[in-house]
Protein backbone atom coordinates (compact mmCIF):
# COMPACT_ATOMS: atom_id res chain seq x y z
CA UNK A 1 0.00 0.00 0.00
CA UNK A 2 1.20 3.50 -0.72
CA UNK A 3 0.68 6.64 1.24
CA UNK A 4 -2.71 8.14 0.16
CA UNK A 5 -1.60 11.76 0.69
CA UNK A 6 1.42 12.92 -1.32
CA UNK A 7 4.16 14.68 0.62
CA UNK A 8 5.64 17.93 -0.74
CA UNK A 9 9.34 17.73 -1.59
CA UNK A 10 10.39 19.91 1.35
CA UNK A 11 8.26 18.05 3.92
CA UNK A 12 10.42 15.05 4.73
CA UNK A 13 10.45 12.85 7.80
CA UNK A 14 13.91 13.29 9.40
CA UNK A 15 13.39 10.08 11.37
CA UNK A 16 13.21 8.18 8.07
CA UNK A 17 16.93 7.42 8.08
CA UNK A 18 20.02 8.41 9.99
CA UNK A 19 21.49 10.63 7.29
CA UNK A 20 18.31 12.71 6.96
CA UNK A 21 18.00 12.95 10.75
CA UNK A 22 21.58 14.21 11.12
CA UNK A 23 21.02 16.77 8.36
CA UNK A 24 17.84 17.93 10.10
CA UNK A 25 19.60 18.28 13.48
CA UNK A 26 22.58 20.09 11.97
CA UNK A 27 20.45 22.68 10.12
CA UNK A 28 21.33 26.22 11.17
CA UNK A 29 18.54 28.81 11.50
CA UNK A 30 18.78 31.79 9.14
CA UNK A 31 20.92 34.66 10.57
CA UNK A 32 17.93 37.03 10.68
CA UNK A 33 16.03 34.55 12.84
CA UNK A 34 18.98 34.22 15.24
CA UNK A 35 19.31 38.00 15.47
CA UNK A 36 15.58 38.39 16.25
CA UNK A 37 15.82 35.77 18.99
CA UNK A 38 18.82 37.54 20.55
CA UNK A 39 17.03 40.89 20.40
CA UNK A 40 13.95 39.42 22.05
CA UNK A 41 15.95 37.85 24.86
CA UNK A 42 17.82 41.11 25.50
CA UNK A 43 14.56 43.03 25.57
CA UNK A 44 13.13 40.47 27.99
CA UNK A 45 16.10 40.88 30.32
CA UNK A 46 15.86 44.68 30.24
CA UNK A 47 12.10 44.61 30.92
CA UNK A 48 12.63 42.08 33.72
CA UNK A 49 15.25 44.26 35.40
CA UNK A 50 13.02 47.34 35.17
CA UNK A 51 10.05 45.46 36.65
CA UNK A 52 12.26 44.10 39.46
CA UNK A 53 13.52 47.62 40.27
CA UNK A 54 9.96 48.97 40.36
CA UNK A 55 8.93 46.19 42.74
CA UNK A 56 11.92 46.79 45.02
CA UNK A 57 11.27 50.54 45.08
CA UNK A 58 7.60 49.86 45.86
CA UNK A 59 8.46 47.53 48.74
CA UNK A 60 10.94 50.03 50.17
CA UNK A 61 8.38 52.85 49.88
CA UNK A 62 5.76 50.75 51.70
CA UNK A 63 8.27 49.76 54.38
CA UNK A 64 9.14 53.40 55.12
CA UNK A 65 5.53 54.41 55.82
Amino acid sequence: MSNPTPQPDNNYDPAGNTQMFRAFVDEQPPPAQVQRAETRSRAGVVIGVIVALVVVVGVVALAMR
